[in-house]
């Protein structure tokens, strides 16, 4: 009796976690598959293509007459730019960015040396290379649509 107890009992604590493996796993898979590709809707497709290449080495995913999908040097970020109200767009995806209240971190290792970089092809510096309290040390540049663009190092490392 004593065995059929134990027995249950082990049984019993497998199911319970299996289930929560189950559940950890599934979570973590759907995260895993997660990707975030943002989207802006802007008319000056031409400018942001030539802005994005030059000045943040992005590359070319896909590109074709009102849609353009680019990546980061390292493949791991993307940014999509659609043209304002094309028709083969729903209503969500007509209106144009108006150019306010949106910008774009790019951390890298040594912002020092993008500053200088970015200086000498002559892009104009909205805010100048600066510390911050909170271990930001960063400077910022406008893109074509009036998005904001800081480049960041941070000489405080979050906790993970």
């Amino acid at each position: 009796m004593k065995n059929l107890i134990l027995f249950m009992l082990m049984c019993m604590a497998v199911a319970h976690f299996s289930r929560s493996d189950a559940r950890q796993t599934f979570s973590t898979n759907q995260t895993a598959f997660m990707k975030l590709n943002a989207g802006i809707i802007t008319d000056k497709l031409k400018e942001t293509k030539e802005f994005y290449q030059r000045v943040l080495q992005f590359g070319m995913i896909f590109e074709n007459d009102f849609y353009i999908l680019m990546h980061s040097p390292d493949h791991k970020s993307q940014l999509a730019f659609l043209l304002p109200n094309h028709p083969s767009q729903q209503k969500l995806f007509q209106p144009a960015f108006e150019g306010k209240g949106v910008f774009i971190t790019v951390e890298i290792p040594d912002v020092d040396a993008e500053y200088k970089r970015i200086q000498a092809l002559g892009i104009s510096i909205e805010i100048q290379i600066r510390d911050e309290p909170w271990g930001d040390r960063h400077f910022a540049i406008v893109d074509p649509n009036g998005i904001g663009v800081d480049f960041v190092t941070y000489t405080i490392q979050p906790e993970k």
